[in-house]
């Protein structure tokens, strides 16, 4: 693990009361002139839960889980937990972590794709993080290792459980089943300019699709049939004028009852565990949606604390650490082709204002 002192989990965070739901939401969408009546909207999510996110104990599940890898492989460095939105907030934990003598960091993300607010974002607060503890006197170092959208522990673990779904799901005809695989929508200007500045744009789109067809082809192939599926989105958000990426689970849905189609496979591959857009998008609402349409419905896990996931995880802190001790290092990439560490100039950018941002060549 050298040059590293600890390991840092970064998450979006999430709130663990019903008293915490509405300032979370607030911190959330900071600057965007969002009323109050609009987020009482999507606080009844929450309140539906007891407004108790599920995220965070996911997060101490995966806390663990990393910890228990490194100590598999004979590494003695810390684990450390913080988040972009709740507490433990990230400069909190830095911080602390200073205050025990660490000064060099590597953070993993619970976010595997690039966009802005799946890596650019993330790349923000952690600079802003820094500058926070360097206004303090305070010095440390953040490295983060690269998006793992097309790393093999990722992508294995994703084919693995839709296959198992699939399986779940019985023994319908190829052309009354389908595989919806979901990711959180996104508005299309900034897929548009995913990736790195001097590339084509889309690459959010085009990670979640290519891993859908690889899993689609490998489960294809494991379970000898002929598996059909398309890319869906939920958590649409925003005003009506903005276009964001389609279709929505829920219209899927019912174009395919619409074309006989009698069992869905939902697989939740656009994110690391099953959190709030998960429990309540697919398990509440496209699970009605289905029921009123008479579709029988399996959801698939996501990857969580699957060891295959988590191994591929340390497999990227170490290849990480090997850079950073200025080692040439193969990047294995399935399917799709490798991130950089550091990305590259015009990555993913902020649309709305230019902020700092940690990681990056720019």
């Amino acid at each position: 693990m050298r040059p590293y002192d600890a390991v840092l989990l970064l998450s979006f965070g999430g709130p663990e009361s019903r008293e915490e739901v509405m300032p979370f939401l607030r911190r959330v969408t900071a600057g965007r002139d969002i009323p109050d009546e609009r987020l009482e909207e999507v606080a009844h999510h929450y309140y539906l839960m007891g407004g108790r996110s599920p995220i965070n104990d996911q997060n101490r599940a995966l806390l663990d889980a990393l910890h228990a890898e490194l100590r598999r492989r004979g590494s003695a460095v810390p684990v450390l937990w913080g988040n972009r939105n709740a507490e433990p907030f990230l400069a909190d934990t830095l911080r602390e972590a200073h205050g025990r003598g660490l000064r060099r960091f590597l953070v993993v993300t619970t976010s595997a794709y690039s966009s802005y607010s799946s890596c650019r974002q993330y790349r923000e607060d952690i600079a802003a993080a820094v500058a926070s503890l360097a206004d303090e006197g305070l010095e440390v170092v953040v490295d983060k290792v690269r998006p793992y959208a097309t790393h093999p522990g990722f992508a294995r673990a994703n084919t693995r459980l839709v296959t198992d779904a699939i399986r779940e799901a019985g023994q319908p005809d190829d052309d009354r089943l389908r595989v919806a695989f979901v990711t959180h929508s996104i508005p299309m200007g900034m897929d548009d300019t995913s990736g790195p500045g001097d590339g084509e744009g889309n690459l959010y789109w085009h990670q979640h699709d290519e891993l859908g067809h690889v899993i689609l082809d490998e489960a294809g192939i494991t379970l000898d049939r002929n598996l059909h599926g398309a890319l869906v989105f939920c958590s649409r958000s925003g005003p009506p004028s903005q276009p964001w990426l389609e279709p929505d689970i829920n219209d899927h849905l019912r174009q395919l009852a619409g074309q006989g189609v009698t069992d869905v496979v939902v697989a939740p591959i656009g994110f690391v565990s099953d959190h709030m857009e998960v429990r309540y998008d697919l398990d509440v609402e496209a699970a009605e949606t289905a029921d009123e349409l008479g579709l029988r419905m399996t959801r698939v896990p996501t990857v969580g604390v699957d060891a295959e996931f988590v191994s591929g995880l340390i497999d990227l802190v170490e290849e990480r650490a090997a850079e950073a001790r200025g080692e040439t290092v193969a990047h294995p990439a399935w399917p799709g082709a490798a991130m950089p560490s550091i990305c590259r100039p015009g990555c993913c950018p902020n649309l709305r204002v230019a902020r700092p941002a940690a990681c990056g060549a720019d």
